[in-house]
């Protein structure tokens, strides 16, 4: 079995990363359309420098999963809780949806309730929030929808294609996840 079912929603899972993934992984972190909206397109990704982060991906502290589609086990994104705090119920989260193909179809929206309902629920956080670059619409919307609000904007912070774009702060408290997810 490649994936393990640790959080399921109706269209998808949540499950430990893998290994064998790792070309797949290398693959989204060369493609501009994902790299541009996670500020990493400057990086240059090896099949080998994938496989040491996804080995070493937990070492930091940080939870990582592998987004599945129930229907087909296919791997389509990653999601992420980061720099989490547990002395002040705090973290980070990222999140992206790999192919085009799977993009625009709610996917995201469900990934986002499944790893904030484990960060809220067991990870006994009170306060996440997220970054997101001012050009990304689609990813502010799914944030917003999910009941995350913008707390800051950092100006002209982010360089890309010789333009300057601010990263959007966004944060979500677990009353208003729970009220919007009704959990």
């Amino acid at each position: 079995m490649k994936y393990f079912k640790k959080f399921e929603g109706h269209r998808l899972y949540l499950s430990p990363m893998n290994i064998l993934d790792s070309e797949k992984y290398t693959i989204w972190m060369n493609d501009r359309s994902i790299t541009d909206a996670l500020g990493s397109t400057v990086n240059i990704t090896s099949l080998e420098g994938e496989k040491d982060w996804i080995t070493n991906a937990s070492k930091n502290g940080d939870v990582n999963f592998a987004i599945v589609e129930k229907k087909t086990d296919e791997l389509i994104g990653n999601c992420s809780l980061m720099k989490l705090d547990r002395i002040n119920r705090r973290c980070t989260i990222g999140i992206f949806i790999g192919d085009e193909e799977n993009r625009n179809k709610g996917y995201g929206v469900e990934a986002l309730e499944l790893l904030l309902n484990y960060a809220f629920n067991f990870q006994n956080m009170h306060n996440i929030n997220l970054y997101v670059f001012s050009f990304n619409e689609r990813a502010i919307k799914c944030y917003k929808k999910i009941g995350f609000k913008e707390y800051g904007r950092r100006h002209e912070v982010y360089f890309l294609d010789g333009k300057y774009y601010d990263i959007v702060e966004m944060e979500i408290l677990e009353d208003d996840f729970k009220k919007i997810i009704k959990v």
